[in-house]
Formats: C-alpha cells, sequence, structure tokens
C-alpha cells in the first residue's frame, strides 16, 4: 500500500488564523467594495484589538486541534512501512528543492535580474506563434518547427541576427546588473564566471601590492645607501 504526502494529517490553524477564517464572511458581507488585501488588513486590526478573553477561545480551539493533529499524526506514522516512509523522504526533498526554486526565482524577479538571451528559433516562435495553425500548443509549435526547417539560409539570418544583438542586450544589462548585486552585498548571485574573474583579479592586485615594496622600505633603502 503506497502513502502520499497527502493522507498526512493536515497541520491545524492557530488563533490568528482561525480568526482570519471564521470572521471573513462576515468582513466580506460588511465591506464588499474591499480587496481582499484590505480585507485581511481590517481583520488584522480587529484583532489586535480583541479582549484576551475572546482571544483565549480561538486559543482553546487551537489547542484541542493540536492535540489532535498529535494523535492522528502518531496513528499516521505507525501504518508507514519502511518503503513508505523512504518514498515520503523523497517525495518531501523534492517539494523542498523545487520550494526553494521558486523562492530564488520569485527574488531574482524583484531584483529585476534581466532576462536571458533568446536564440534565433525562439525569436522565429514569438513572433509567428499568434498566427500559427495547430488545435492545441503542441501541434502550434510543431508547425512553427516544420516551417523553420523549411527557411532558407538568407531567411534564418534575419532572426539569427537578432538572437547576436539579443546576447549583446543581455551581457551589458548583467554587467550593470552584477555590479548592483556588488554594491547590494549579493555576490552570492553573481555568474559563476563572474566570481571567478572577480577573484583572479583580487589575487593579481594583491600579487602586485605584495612584490612592489612599499614607500617606507624605499626610504629605508635610500637611507641605507646614503650612508654607505
Amino acid at each position: 500500500r503506497q502513502l502520499s504526502s497527502r493522507a498526512r494529517p493536515k497541520r491545524p490553524l492557530n488563533a490568528y488564523l482561525r480568526f482570519l477564517r471564521e470572521s471573513q464572511p462576515l468582513y466580506r458581507q460588511k465591506h464588499p467594495e474591499m480587496s481582499i488585501l484590505e480585507l485581511v488588513k481590517k481583520m488584522a486590526g480587529a484583532w489586535r484589538e480583541l479582549p484576551p478573553s475572546e482571544k483565549q477561545v480561538y486559543e482553546k480551539a487551537g489547542q484541542a486541534d493540536w492535540q489532535k493533529y498529535h494523535e492522528e499524526l502518531a496513528e499516521y506514522k505507525a501504518q508507514l512501512t519502511p518503503a513508505d516512509a523512504a518514498a515520503l523522504r523523497e517525495e518531501r526533498e523534492r517539494q523542498l528543492v523545487r520550494r526553494r526554486l521558486f523562492q530564488k526565482k520569485r527574488e531574482l524577479t524583484v531584483l529585476g535580474k534581466p532576462k536571458k538571451s533568446r536564440n534565433a528559433f525562439n525569436i522565429f516562435v514569438s513572433e509567428n506563434y499568434p498566427e500559427s495553425q495547430g488545435a492545441s500548443p503542441t501541434a502550434k509549435m510543431k508547425n512553427l518547427y516544420d516551417k523553420w526547417q523549411k527557411l532558407t539560409s538568407s531567411q534564418k539570418q534575419t532572426y539569427l541576427q537578432l538572437s547576436e544583438d539579443d546576447k549583446v542586450r543581455y551581457e551589458n544589462e548583467m554587467k550593470s546588473w552584477e555590479a548592483k548585486m556588488v554594491e547590494l552585498g549579493r555576490e552570492d548571485l553573481l555568474r559563476a564566471t563572474t566570481r571567478k574573474a572577480k577573484k583572479k583579479t583580487t589575487r593579481t592586485v594583491k600579487s602586485k601590492a605584495a612584490k612592489s615594496p612599499s614607500q617606507e622600505a624605499k626610504a629605508k633603502l635610500k637611507l641605507k645607501e646614503s650612508e654607505e
């Protein structure tokens, strides 16, 4: 019997989230003109002003749910075979990797990382996709690929040149963006090639500084020569 993570008991809501869930229909009815964000802000303010005695009602309900959750979780784990447990660990690890990738992608978007350059075929697809024939996206792409294959070298050259121009655009924007990331102290976001070149430059500067005598050493040398 294979158990998926969906069969695992769900963690209960805390007192604040329970209050939001139960209060939302009432607040939505009172303020239909508000967006969900405005509604949540209003309910958050109401929660802060709620007397401790009323908050305690939600906290006690939460405690009862947590006790039930722990009991169900223990029962769930007792049913797992070693193979089930191993499969669930792998699934959780995959979910964690996907979550981290999503968070990193979102962070890079917020930081304004330039979009990667497109190759010639991708540019061709973006220009011709709306008019492409096909009942599904897969059929459209197949149709575009067939058309691309039939283009002459001179016809493809236009897209190849656009691709080269896009590479220049991307490289210029990335240099500017990476310089900004260095200023922000986010050198971890630099490309591997950029980090390698930066380290090499730093080593070269340090090496030259070590080899060149300091002003004080030069002065001592001149003094010694004059005494001799």
